[in-house]
């Protein structure tokens, strides 16, 4: 198996690993019922996505 000829600096094993930082959620309001809602998800209030009803809610099922 091949081994690596030198130790790798702290330098670059950070460099490398500057990617792999977990970035912040965007937060947008639903435009069916006007909660806020992670983008490209669901409405978790309303169930909608894209003007479609996705999800069933507890108001549907009632």
């Amino acid at each position: 198996m091949a081994h690596p000829k030198r130790r790798t600096s702290r330098s670059k094993k950070r460099m490398r690993r500057s990617h792999h930082a977990l970035r912040n959620q965007v937060v947008t309001d639903c435009s069916y019922c006007g909660e806020t809602m992670v983008s490209h998800r669901a409405c978790t209030h309303c169930g909608q996505y894209k003007g479609r009803s996705i999800l069933k809610t507890t108001e549907e099922e009632g």
